[in-house]
C-alpha cells in the first residue's frame, strides 16, 4: 500500500518551520520533490548572498540554553572579542546562550558579528548582537553554511546540536572534504568524558592516533587564539586588507562596508 500525502502537507503550501520535517518524512510526489529542491536551492542562495562578503569567519558553536550568569557565557564572550581582535568575523547559529555571548563579545570589541539562524516550530529569535543574520529553513543548509566560510571552529559546552556540529566539522576535516582548519574545544571539564571517549576510539582502532591532533582543548582564551593564529592565519596566508570583495546589491548581495577583513 502507498500512503498519499495530504494536500495540507504539500511542500509548496507548508510553512517554513516544517521544511525539514516534510523533506525527511519519505517519498512524495514528483512535483513536491521538485518544489523541495527549489526551496533548498533558495535557502542556499539566501545564505550565499548574506555571508559571502563579510568573512572570513571563525564559527563558534555552543548551547542556546546557557544563561548570562553562567561562566561559559563569559568565556564565549571573551572568545568572541579575541577572535575579532585577530581580524576574523565571528559567526554563530545566531540564537541565545553561547551564540549570543560570542556575538556580543565581537560587537563590544568593535568587530563583525554574523548569525546563521534556523526556523523552528518553537520560536528562536536572533540575538541582539548581530550585524547580519540569515534564517534558514533547512538544518543541513545551515550546517553547511556554518562550515563553508570558516577558517576555524570554537566549540563550547552544548547539547546534541553542538555535538552534531563538532563531529560534522571533524568528519569533514578527517575525510579531506575541507582543509585542516583548527577545532578548539573550550570548557574542558564539561568535555572530559567526551575527550576520554575519543581516546578510547583511538585505543580500539576506530580512528587513527593522528586524528587526536584535530582537536585542541583549552580553557585559555590566549592559548586558543594562539592556536588559531598558528593553524589558520599562517598556513592559509591570511592578511588584513581594507578593500572587500566587490558585491552587487541588485542581486541581493550585502557587505559591511565599514569594516576590514582578512583575505
Amino acid at each position: 500500500m502507498s500512503e498519499v500525502p495530504s494536500a495540507i502537507d504539500s511542500a509548496i503550501t507548508a510553512p517554513p518551520q516544517r521544511a525539514d520535517e516534510i523533506f525527511l518524512e519519505g517519498p512524495r510526489s514528483r512535483f513536491d520533490e521538485l518544489i523541495t529542491l527549489f526551496r533548498v536551492m533558495w535557502d542556499f542562495l539566501r545564505g550565499f548572498r548574506v555571508l559571502h562578503f563579510v568573512g572570513p569567519y571563525v564559527t563558534v558553536f555552543g548551547s542556546a540554553r546557557v544563561k548570562i550568569d553562567n561562566p561559559y557565557y563569559d568565556l564565549a564572550r571573551q572568545m568572541g572579542a579575541a577572535i575579532t581582535r585577530l581580524g576574523f568575523t565571528v559567526m554563530t547559529g545566531g540564537g541565545p546562550g553561547i551564540m549570543e555571548a560570542a556575538n556580543r563579545g565581537a560587537k563590544e570589541a568593535g568587530g563583525r558579528s554574523v548569525g546563521c539562524n534556523i526556523e523552528l516550530p518553537f520560536e528562536q529569535r536572533p540575538n541582539a548582537y548581530l550585524d547580519r543574520c540569515v534564517t534558514m529553513h533547512y538544518f543541513f543548509v545551515r550546517k553547511t553554511l556554518l562550515v563553508k566560510y570558516s577558517y576555524a571552529f570554537v566549540v563550547l559546552p552544548g547539547g546534541a546540536g553542538t555535538l552534531d556540529e563538532l563531529f560534522e566539522a571533524l568528519t569533514l576535516i578527517q575525510t579531506g572534504k575541507i582543509k585542516n582548519f583548527p577545532v578548539v574545544v573550550m570548557g574542558t571539564d564539561y568535555w572530559r568524558e567526551l575527550t576520554g571517549f575519543i581516546d578510547k576510539m583511538v585505543a580500539t582502532g576506530m580512528i587513527s592516533a593522528s586524528d587526536l591532533k584535530l582537536i585542541y582543548a583549552t580553557d585559555s582564551v590566549e592559548d586558543a587564539i594562539a592556536h588559531i593564529e598558528t593553524h589558520a592565519i599562517k598556513p592559509f596566508g591570511l592578511r588584513r586588507v581594507t578593500r572587500g570583495r566587490r558585491h552587487f546589491p541588485w542581486l541581493g548581495e550585502r557587505s559591511l562596508q565599514s569594516v576590514t577583513r582578512a583575505s
